[in-house]
Protein backbone atom coordinates (compact mmCIF):
# COMPACT_ATOMS: atom_id res chain seq x y z
CA UNK A 1 0.00 0.00 0.00
CA UNK A 2 2.85 2.34 0.81
CA UNK A 3 4.15 1.95 -2.74
CA UNK A 4 0.85 3.02 -4.21
CA UNK A 5 0.43 6.01 -1.94
CA UNK A 6 3.90 7.37 -2.59
CA UNK A 7 3.68 7.30 -6.38
CA UNK A 8 4.49 10.51 -8.21
CA UNK A 9 1.49 12.05 -9.93
CA UNK A 10 3.45 12.43 -13.19
CA UNK A 11 4.24 8.73 -13.28
CA UNK A 12 0.62 7.84 -12.55
CA UNK A 13 -0.72 10.04 -15.35
CA UNK A 14 1.71 8.53 -17.87
CA UNK A 15 0.74 5.01 -16.90
CA UNK A 16 -2.98 5.76 -16.96
CA UNK A 17 -2.69 7.38 -20.39
CA UNK A 18 -0.98 4.27 -21.76
CA UNK A 19 -3.75 2.03 -20.42
CA UNK A 20 -6.76 4.11 -21.33
CA UNK A 21 -5.88 7.05 -23.51
CA UNK A 22 -6.60 10.41 -21.99
CA UNK A 23 -9.78 9.41 -20.19
CA UNK A 24 -11.05 11.49 -17.35
CA UNK A 25 -9.81 14.85 -18.65
CA UNK A 26 -13.04 16.51 -19.76
CA UNK A 27 -13.94 20.13 -20.37
CA UNK A 28 -17.15 21.82 -19.30
CA UNK A 29 -19.80 21.52 -21.96
CA UNK A 30 -23.30 22.90 -22.39
CA UNK A 31 -24.43 19.36 -23.16
CA UNK A 32 -25.49 17.02 -20.36
CA UNK A 33 -24.02 14.04 -22.24
CA UNK A 34 -20.37 13.34 -22.85
CA UNK A 35 -19.72 13.55 -26.59
CA UNK A 36 -17.14 10.77 -26.25
CA UNK A 37 -19.48 8.28 -24.59
CA UNK A 38 -19.65 4.91 -26.31
CA UNK A 39 -21.14 1.47 -25.90
CA UNK A 40 -19.00 -1.53 -25.11
CA UNK A 41 -20.84 -3.53 -27.74
CA UNK A 42 -19.95 -1.00 -30.40
CA UNK A 43 -16.23 -1.34 -29.78
CA UNK A 44 -14.61 -2.59 -32.98
CA UNK A 45 -13.23 -6.10 -33.01
CA UNK A 46 -9.81 -6.15 -34.67
CA UNK A 47 -9.42 -9.91 -34.51
CA UNK A 48 -9.22 -12.11 -36.51
CA UNK A 49 -7.53 -10.69 -39.58
CA UNK A 50 -6.17 -7.34 -40.55
CA UNK A 51 -5.50 -5.85 -37.13
CA UNK A 52 -3.78 -6.21 -33.80
CA UNK A 53 -5.00 -8.99 -31.58
CA UNK A 54 -6.21 -7.51 -28.27
CA UNK A 55 -4.42 -8.66 -25.14
CA UNK A 56 -6.03 -11.10 -22.76
CA UNK A 57 -6.35 -8.27 -20.23
CA UNK A 58 -8.16 -6.09 -22.79
CA UNK A 59 -10.53 -8.93 -23.65
CA UNK A 60 -11.28 -9.55 -19.96
CA UNK A 61 -11.97 -5.88 -19.27
CA UNK A 62 -14.16 -5.62 -22.36
CA UNK A 63 -16.15 -8.72 -21.39
CA UNK A 64 -16.65 -7.53 -17.81
CA UNK A 65 -17.72 -4.15 -19.20
CA UNK A 66 -20.40 -5.79 -21.32
CA UNK A 67 -21.72 -7.82 -18.39
CA UNK A 68 -20.99 -5.44 -15.49
CA UNK A 69 -24.62 -5.44 -14.35
CA UNK A 70 -24.19 -9.09 -13.36
CA UNK A 71 -21.60 -8.31 -10.69
CA UNK A 72 -22.34 -7.05 -7.20
CA UNK A 73 -18.74 -6.23 -6.31
CA UNK A 74 -15.30 -5.93 -7.88
CA UNK A 75 -13.51 -5.69 -4.54
CA UNK A 76 -11.93 -9.15 -4.89
CA UNK A 77 -10.08 -8.09 -8.06
CA UNK A 78 -6.59 -6.57 -7.98
CA UNK A 79 -6.92 -2.77 -7.60
CA UNK A 80 -5.24 -2.04 -10.96
CA UNK A 81 -7.80 -4.21 -12.76
CA UNK A 82 -10.72 -2.63 -10.87
CA UNK A 83 -9.34 0.79 -11.83
CA UNK A 84 -9.27 -0.06 -15.53
CA UNK A 85 -12.81 -1.45 -15.42
CA UNK A 86 -13.99 1.69 -13.63
CA UNK A 87 -12.30 3.92 -16.23
CA UNK A 88 -13.89 2.02 -19.09
CA UNK A 89 -17.37 2.20 -17.57
CA UNK A 90 -17.00 5.93 -16.99
CA UNK A 91 -15.81 6.41 -20.56
CA UNK A 92 -18.80 4.46 -21.86
CA UNK A 93 -21.11 6.43 -19.52
CA UNK A 94 -22.52 3.24 -18.05
CA UNK A 95 -22.22 4.06 -14.35
CA UNK A 96 -25.20 5.12 -12.27
CA UNK A 97 -25.54 5.61 -8.52
CA UNK A 98 -26.73 2.00 -8.23
CA UNK A 99 -23.94 0.45 -10.33
CA UNK A 100 -21.07 2.40 -8.77
CA UNK A 101 -21.80 0.44 -5.58
CA UNK A 102 -19.89 -2.50 -7.12
CA UNK A 103 -16.69 -0.46 -6.71
CA UNK A 104 -17.00 -0.06 -2.96
CA UNK A 105 -13.72 -0.92 -1.18
CA UNK A 106 -11.85 -1.51 -4.46
CA UNK A 107 -8.80 0.62 -3.55
CA UNK A 108 -9.23 2.84 -6.61
CA UNK A 109 -6.56 5.51 -7.05
CA UNK A 110 -8.39 7.89 -9.38
CA UNK A 111 -12.07 8.75 -9.51
CA UNK A 112 -12.40 11.24 -12.37
CA UNK A 113 -16.08 12.10 -12.82
CA UNK A 114 -15.86 15.67 -14.08
CA UNK A 115 -19.15 16.63 -15.77
CA UNK A 116 -20.45 13.07 -15.39
CA UNK A 117 -24.28 13.09 -15.22
CA UNK A 118 -26.03 12.53 -11.90
CA UNK A 119 -23.05 12.61 -9.50
CA UNK A 120 -24.24 13.49 -5.99
CA UNK A 121 -23.52 12.71 -2.35
CA UNK A 122 -24.69 9.13 -2.83
CA UNK A 123 -21.72 8.52 -5.12
CA UNK A 124 -19.31 10.08 -2.60
CA UNK A 125 -20.09 7.35 -0.09
CA UNK A 126 -18.60 4.76 -2.47
CA UNK A 127 -15.74 7.06 -3.50
CA UNK A 128 -14.73 7.61 0.13
CA UNK A 129 -14.64 3.83 0.72
CA UNK A 130 -11.37 3.74 -1.26
CA UNK A 131 -9.82 5.38 1.82
CA UNK A 132 -6.02 5.80 1.77
CA UNK A 133 -5.70 4.42 -1.78
CA UNK A 134 -7.49 7.44 -3.24
CA UNK A 135 -5.12 9.94 -4.86
CA UNK A 136 -7.23 12.00 -7.26
CA UNK A 137 -10.92 13.00 -7.36
CA UNK A 138 -12.72 15.16 -9.92
CA UNK A 139 -16.35 16.02 -9.08
CA UNK A 140 -16.71 19.02 -11.40
CA UNK A 141 -20.29 19.93 -12.21
CA UNK A 142 -21.72 17.63 -9.53
CA UNK A 143 -24.26 18.44 -6.82
CA UNK A 144 -21.92 17.48 -3.97
CA UNK A 145 -22.91 19.16 -0.69
CA UNK A 146 -21.32 19.62 2.73
CA UNK A 147 -22.36 16.05 3.53
CA UNK A 148 -20.41 14.72 0.56
CA UNK A 149 -17.27 16.68 1.45
CA UNK A 150 -17.52 15.34 4.99
CA UNK A 151 -17.39 11.80 3.58
CA UNK A 152 -14.10 12.60 1.85
CA UNK A 153 -12.36 13.77 5.03
CA UNK A 154 -10.82 10.35 5.73
CA UNK A 155 -9.16 10.11 2.29
CA UNK A 156 -5.85 10.89 3.95
CA UNK A 157 -3.63 10.44 0.89
CA UNK A 158 -5.73 12.50 -1.52
CA UNK A 159 -3.42 14.70 -3.59
CA UNK A 160 -5.74 16.27 -6.17
CA UNK A 161 -9.32 17.50 -5.70
CA UNK A 162 -11.36 19.27 -8.37
CA UNK A 163 -14.72 20.86 -7.52
CA UNK A 164 -15.16 23.18 -10.50
CA UNK A 165 -18.68 24.55 -11.09
CA UNK A 166 -19.93 23.05 -7.81
CA UNK A 167 -22.22 25.40 -5.88
CA UNK A 168 -24.15 23.17 -3.49
CA UNK A 169 -21.65 23.15 -0.63
CA UNK A 170 -20.85 25.95 1.83
CA UNK A 171 -17.90 27.21 3.86
CA UNK A 172 -18.79 24.54 6.41
CA UNK A 173 -18.06 21.87 3.78
CA UNK A 174 -14.69 23.45 3.05
CA UNK A 175 -13.71 22.84 6.67
CA UNK A 176 -13.63 19.13 5.87
CA UNK A 177 -11.27 19.84 2.96
CA UNK A 178 -8.89 21.47 5.45
CA UNK A 179 -8.09 18.03 6.87
CA UNK A 180 -6.78 16.69 3.54
CA UNK A 181 -3.20 17.56 4.41
CA UNK A 182 -1.61 15.78 1.43
CA UNK A 183 -3.43 17.89 -1.15
CA UNK A 184 -1.06 19.44 -3.69
CA UNK A 185 -3.76 20.57 -6.14
CA UNK A 186 -7.17 22.09 -5.37
CA UNK A 187 -9.46 23.60 -7.99
CA UNK A 188 -12.83 25.21 -7.26
CA UNK A 189 -13.43 27.26 -10.39
CA UNK A 190 -16.52 29.36 -11.02
CA UNK A 191 -18.17 28.72 -7.67
CA UNK A 192 -20.07 31.36 -5.71
CA UNK A 193 -19.82 29.30 -2.53
CA UNK A 194 -16.17 30.15 -1.76
CA UNK A 195 -16.22 33.03 0.73
CA UNK A 196 -13.42 34.75 2.66
CA UNK A 197 -14.31 32.75 5.77
CA UNK A 198 -14.40 29.57 3.72
CA UNK A 199 -10.87 30.24 2.48
CA UNK A 200 -9.66 30.00 6.06
CA UNK A 201 -9.85 26.22 5.54
CA UNK A 202 -7.05 26.37 2.96
CA UNK A 203 -4.52 27.71 5.47
CA UNK A 204 -3.90 24.21 6.86
CA UNK A 205 -3.07 22.70 3.45
CA UNK A 206 0.69 22.99 3.90
CA UNK A 207 1.54 20.81 0.88
CA UNK A 208 -0.64 22.75 -1.55
CA UNK A 209 1.22 23.73 -4.74
CA UNK A 210 -1.63 25.03 -6.87
CA UNK A 211 -4.94 26.59 -5.89
CA UNK A 212 -7.30 27.51 -8.73
CA UNK A 213 -10.18 29.81 -7.80
CA UNK A 214 -10.83 31.22 -11.26
CA UNK A 215 -14.07 33.24 -11.46
CA UNK A 216 -15.02 32.71 -7.82
CA UNK A 217 -16.82 36.00 -7.33
CA UNK A 218 -17.20 35.99 -3.53
CA UNK A 219 -13.63 35.49 -2.31
CA UNK A 220 -12.81 39.21 -1.90
CA UNK A 221 -10.17 39.50 0.84
CA UNK A 222 -9.97 35.80 1.60
CA UNK A 223 -6.35 35.54 0.47
CA UNK A 224 -5.29 37.00 3.79
CA UNK A 225 -5.68 33.45 5.15
CA UNK A 226 -2.98 32.23 2.76
CA UNK A 227 -0.29 34.54 4.07
CA UNK A 228 3.08 32.81 4.02
CA UNK A 229 2.20 30.36 1.24
CA UNK A 230 5.09 30.99 -1.13
CA UNK A 231 4.69 27.99 -3.47
CA UNK A 232 1.02 28.41 -4.33
CA UNK A 233 -0.03 29.59 -7.74
CA UNK A 234 -3.47 31.14 -7.38
CA UNK A 235 -5.62 31.71 -10.43
CA UNK A 236 -8.55 34.03 -9.75
CA UNK A 237 -9.42 35.55 -13.12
Amino acid sequence: MGGICSRKREQQVMEDDLHRGVLGRYCRSTSTKWPGAKSFRSKPNNFPGGGTCPSLMELCIHKIGEDFRKYDSFSMLPPDLSQQIFNELVDAQCLTEAYIEAFRDCALRDVLLGEYPGVNDGWIDVISSQRSSLLSVDLSGSTVTDKGLRLLKDSSNLQSLTLDYCDQFSEHGLKYVSGLLNLTFLSIRKSSTVTPDGMRAFSSLVNLEKLDLERCSEIHGGFVHLKGFFLIFCSIF
